[in-house]
């Protein structure tokens, strides 16, 4: 049955794969952290590009390795790329970082510094660059449906205004859209302590509910349980959390189960990073519940439009994925409203209803999908963080 949102389009950039972004990045892309410096020198050089520095990427191994593979490659495969050269130390792990984005169809070129040294590294990669950025800036965007669109979301500095207002307006879009065949996502494993038997009893069915469970309970075993020196007092709930009026995990993990609305069931779980492969629909992924971290490895999953809700008032960003920034928070609107771009708190004041709020977000949606800057790409946030599961060797 038609709704008012099945003929909802965007203009976006159809990829070689087949997938649609809503940016179009030439990134500079380090495969470990010694080669940030020479990437940042050719995005000096070349401008319209975007180098990407991160802190880790050497000695690593396992699945820590795999993670940081799989975290590298799924950034350049993103569909708002769309070209990448990749900077690593030696020509063996560059080239894994190449091919697996090249097997997106995207243009993508790979030099190692050994051998080379900096100033020659960057002399050959500015020259890519440059036809990279020639080559994207004629690519034109075209007319797609809203449903292509892959929408992530993770809440941040939450208070007693999200579990009221911007949480359930970010669940409410997710009900409106995904029936009409969006990708959708959440995650924050931690933050679901406390509401994980409602967050199981959300799966599209049992066996899925079950190794969700089981991924949660081995998070409480492995990680908590494992490493604890006290409790969750000075991480979960955070003091912003606090000073916003929550006073459990258990408050806050019931508000960011708001995000998935009413009706919208998960119907398959990810490992940080991965790719879906079971089709439309929302997923959940095993992530951190910091925010620049779960961005990141939603970004790499391959998701092109990011929902914050905040309450107490976040500023991240993402390099290459625009965040939309969602809050019910009067006070947060009044004194940090550059970082706000869907104000719900009239939700509060009853002067706006759910309902009217998801619209309001699937508007923003739609105008940043055509071009729009959200407010943390006008201000430069660019937070970028890799997930690192242990020592390395």
């Amino acid at each position: 049955m038609a709704t008012k949102y099945s003929d909802l389009t965007v203009k976006a950039y159809r990829r070689e794969n087949g997938r649609v972004g809503v940016r179009n990045h030439v990134v500079i892309l380090p495969v470990d952290d010694i080669s940030n410096a020479a990437c940042e020198a050719v995005a000096n050089n070349i401008k319209g590009t975007l180098a990407i520095p991160h802190a880790y990427g050497r000695l690593q191994f396992g699945e820590d390795l795999d993670l940081h593979f799989r975290t590298i490659i799924g950034t350049g495969a993103n569909p708002n790329v769309a070209a990448v050269v990749v900077i690593g130390i030696e020509p063996g792990w560059t080239q894994r970082v190449v091919d697996g984005i090249a097997a997106t169809g995207k243009p993508v070129w790979g030099v190692s510094i050994e051998q080379k040294g900096d100033l020659e590294t960057i002399r050959q990669a500015s020259w890519k660059a440059k036809e990279f950025v020639h080559w994207a800036s004629e690519l034109q965007r075209e007319d797609v449906p809203l449903s292509e669109l892959w929408i992530s979301t993770k809440c941040g500095e939450s208070d007693t205004t999200t579990g009221l207002g911007s949480c359930p307006t970010v669940g409410n879009m997710y009900d409106k859209l995904i029936p009409e065949g969006i990708y959708g996502v959440f995650g924050e494993t931690s933050e679901i302590t406390g509401a994980e038997h409602i967050c199981k009893a959300r799966a599209i069915n049992e066996e899925v509910g079950e190794r969700w469970y089981k991924m949660w309970k081995a998070y409480q075993d492995e990680v908590i349980e494992a490493h604890k020196t006290d409790d969750l007092s000075e991480s979960q709930p955070t003091k912003g959390n606090i000073e916003g009026g929550l006073t459990t995990i258990e408050e806050k993990a019931l508000g960011n189960l708001e995000k998935i609305g009413k009706t919208s069931r998960y119907i398959d779980i990810l490992q940080p990073a991965e790719t879906p492969k079971s089709g439309p629909g929302l997923y959940f992924m095993d992530t951190s519940s910091a925010a620049a971290e779960c961005v990141t490895l939603m970004a790499a999953a391959g998701y092109v439009i990011h929902t914050f809700p905040t309450g107490q008032g976040n500023v991240v960003g993402n390099p290459i994925v625009p965040v939309i920034k969602i809050t019910a928070n009067p006070r947060t609107v009044r004194t940090m409203s550059e970082h706000i771009d869907v104000d719900v708190s009239g939700i509060l004041r009853r002067e706006m209803t759910i309902d009217q709020a998801g619209d309001a977000l699937i508007d923003m949606i739609v105008r940043t999908a055509n071009g729009r800057n959200t407010a943390a790409e006008a201000l430069g946030h660019r937070e970028f963080s890799m997930t690192k599961l242990y020592r390395s060797a």
